[in-house]
């Protein structure tokens, strides 16, 4: 019988790769959220759930806050503004530089109008001297003093994370437990393999490439014998990115359906069998019915 009496709704933000799926897959405890060392590579929001003692934490895992460019850029920051609506704390996640960028400027103006509390997190701290860290604190604190408390953190090696877990109790409101036991994340199982899949597209590819691809999961079954059939369809937006998405005799789609496979069966936790298509859909992000039928709304 689990013992939640207590649930916070809790908003991590912050410009785009600065650490956010890091620090929620750090503190979930196992993978939610895709991570790369490309901006943008959350595209949705999503829940990482993390239950301690009497408290179910949520947390809300956003797109980094950029200009848009694209149909697909408009939605992601949509998410972002609206995430902090209707939450009991934002967390902004900042990297260990003495100045505060548009991007935290926007959202430290966002959280101010919505009244809510805000604790600054200060991400990466594995990567300076702790005396580099007073300059980046006062240039905050002189951005806005309203913010409720501020942790030096590293999402990386895990330093700060149980003082940042203390601070976000204070927030949580007595309430039903909104997810059951076990459960890490509200995504389903068939967008958790679609999001490894452009996990590995990151990886594996260059430059703008993989911000122009989409995974469609056209088929998640499962045999008598427990293997998970996976059939994904990989859209690109030019004929040139298919080639190089495919490789010299498939050499590169191999190595990212392995890379992917891989993962999949660890978050599965049991044998998977993939198959994977590439497709071309010119310049869909910039076409708002594709990046709606790729999963991308607003709800």
């Amino acid at each position: 019988m689990s013992n939640i009496k207590n649930v916070a709704m809790i908003t991590v933000c912050g410009r785009p790769n600065v650490g956010k799926s890091s620090l929620t897959n750090a503190l979930v405890g196992e993978k939610v959220a895709i991570v790369s060392n490309k901006a943008q590579t959350t595209r949705n929001r999503i829940y990482g759930v993390v239950n301690r003692e009497d408290t179910q934490y949520i947390l809300l895992d956003t797109p980094g806050l950029h200009k848009p460019k694209s149909a697909l850029g408009d939605y992601m920051v949509k998410v972002v503004t609206s995430s902090l609506s209707d939450v009991d704390c934002a967390l902004l996640l900042v990297e260990p530089i003495p100045h505060v960028g548009g991007p935290e400027q926007a959202l430290i103006d966002r959280i101010r109008e919505e009244e809510i509390p805000c604790i600054l997190c200060v991400n990466k701290i594995d990567t300076v001297e702790p005396a580099e860290l007073l300059p980046v604190i006062a240039a905050y604190n002189q951005a806005w003093d309203g913010f409720d408390a501020i942790i030096p953190i590293s999402a990386h090696t895990g330093s700060g994370l149980k003082d940042l877990m203390k601070e976000l109790r204070k927030y949580a409101q007595e309430g039903p437990q909104l997810f059951p036991d076990g459960m890490t994340t509200d995504q389903p199982e068939r967008q958790v393999m679609g999001e490894i899949l452009r996990e590995k597209l990151l990886l594996c590819l260059d430059k703008e490439i993989p911000h122009g691809t989409a995974v469609e999961i056209t088929k998640f079954s499962e045999r008598d014998s427990g293997v998970i059939d996976v059939d994904a369809t990989i859209y690109c937006e030019k004929a040139s990115h298919k080639g190089i998405i495919i490789g010299k005799q498939g050499a590169m789609l191999k190595k990212i359906s392995s890379l992917a496979r891989q993962d999949m069966e660890k978050f599965m936790g049991t044998k998977v069998y993939l198959e994977t298509w590439v497709k071309v859909k010119e310049n869909w992000r910039d076409n708002v019915n594709y990046v709606r039928s790729f999963g991308y709304r607003d709800e």
